[in-house]
């Protein structure tokens, strides 16, 4: 699998063995930087990741900022793009497995590298289950509509 990797200059301490950890793994690893703990600002780094994805120069992307949320909310600007920000290991194999999703974003001052790298392994060995899962996974894929608005007014 093709991995793209960024991470702004609070998630630059995990994404070097997030990165190192996907090459053991035996992925292909583009490192979209940041490089310096220089200020960066992580919508930038988002969208990088989040059109590589897009645009299928990457099956998947990992995203790191400080606490992974700002992150996961710039890539998911991008339609093509389910990233999430789970809370443990299980989440991310659960994000995999249920909702497909296709970009893991980390937050380097809530997660311990141990803690980041089994939520990374656990991720990577999980596969889209489909199924009863694919028609939730195409509702999210499709624009919304004036009558989906509409529906939402009536349920409140």
């Amino acid at each position: 699998m093709r991995y793209a990797i960024a991470a702004d200059h609070a998630g630059l301490p995990l994404k070097r063995p997030l990165s190192e950890a996907l090459d053991r793994l035996g992925h292909e690893v583009t490192d979209l930087g940041t490089c310096t703990e220089e200020r960066v600002d992580y919508p930038v780094y988002a969208e990088l990741v989040a059109r590589a994805v897009t645009y299928g120069e990457a099956d998947f992307g990992i995203l790191v900022c400080g606490s992974g949320l700002g992150m996961s909310i710039a890539a998911n600007r991008f339609p093509a793009v389910r990233a999430v920000t789970p809370a443990d290991s299980y989440g991310a194999q659960l994000a995999r497995r249920h909702n497909d999703a296709n970009v893991l974003c980390l937050g380097a001052r809530l997660l311990g590298i141990d803690a980041a790298l089994a939520m990374l392994e656990a991720w990577d060995a999980a596969a889209f289950e489909g199924g009863r899962h694919q028609k939730r996974v195409d509702m999210m894929s499709e624009p919304p509509t004036e009558a989906d608005h509409q529906g939402a007014q009536g349920t409140r």
